[in-house]
């Protein structure tokens, strides 16, 4: 195992041991609040996560992401490195970086060849060697399709359109 390989490692075991927003915090007054429960039929992992998001003029941003859930080191860490990565971010950017992530996840290990790409995923380029196990995919993208779920369910308005997706 390349020293890479071995740091990529670290990091989800570093994350799935200390996991980023777990716990289920309740929504700030005046915000718009969005939740949703999503298993891997596959392999039984599960997690609920809750957005709290900060509407403003210039647009909405993600004021706090949490979860809970249950499952393999992957899903757990991926999760954890979404919510350190997408917290604070407006909701054009976190769309990005879900794309971005989407990406990564269909390189088959390749990675992305983009440094700015990678630079934006910050801990998320851990999951590169994820990426060669198609079973395992669904395990890092877990935490992303919750998120996404969420902030369709908290009526934010969509950036692509100006609407709400509902």
């Amino acid at each position: 195992m390349s020293s890479l390989e071995q740091m990529y490692q670290q990091v989800i075991l570093d994350h799935a041991k200390r996991p980023h927003g777990r716990g289920l915090t309740e929504v700030a007054p005046g915000h718009l609040a969005g939740e949703s429960h999503q298993v891997n039929p596959t392999c039984g992992d599960e997690i609920t996560l809750r957005v709290d998001v900060e509407p403003g003029p210039d647009g909405s941003r993600l004021a706090a992401v949490t979860w809970e859930g249950q499952g393999c080191s992957i899903s757990q860490a991926s999760a954890s490195v979404m919510t350190t990565l997408v917290q604070g971010q407006d909701l054009a950017e976190i769309a990005r970086l879900d794309a971005l992530f989407h990406d990564l996840m269909a390189s088959r290990g390749k990675g992305l060849a983009d440094d700015a790409a990678l630079d934006a995923l910050g801990d998320a380029d851990a999951f590169t060697g994820v990426s060669q196990y198609p079973a395992r995919i669904k395990c890092a993208l877990l935490g992303w399709a919750a998120l996404k779920d969420s902030l369709v369910r908290s009526g934010a308005p969509d950036h692509r359109t100006g609407g709400t997706d509902d």
